[in-house]
């Protein structure tokens, strides 16, 4: 008989709260709609937002430790790079024995 009464009240909460939040019959609130105003953003937009890298124009500060390993190991198969990379660098050197970065 008590979980009859708690079930009771609990679904008497429900309805409560759900009429007083703007939840309709089908458990979708009223702001969750498509048509609501400022939830789509035009095409331009959203591509100005949501650049992506393009080919190429590899940043060296965003290499991955891994990425500038895998890089080491290649230059340190060529003497000459292997000596300019203790010099200059390892982005530097690569790129003068092997060209631009490929990731």
């Amino acid at each position: 008989m008590k979980t009859l009464a708690i079930l009771i009240l609990c679904a008497l909460a429900y309805v409560c709260i759900s009429a007083s939040t703007g939840v309709s019959d089908s458990g979708v609130s009223k702001s969750d709609s498509p048509n609501e105003e400022g939830v789509f953003v035009q095409r331009d937009q959203a591509a100005t937002l949501m650049r992506q890298k393009r080919a190429g124009t590899t940043d060296p500060a965003s290499l991955s430790l891994t990425q500038l390993e895998s890089l080491k190991e290649v230059c340190e198969a060529n003497l000459g790079c292997e000596n300019m990379m203790d010099t200059t660098g390892i982005i530097a050197a690569y790129t003068a024995y092997y060209g631009p970065i490929p990731y």
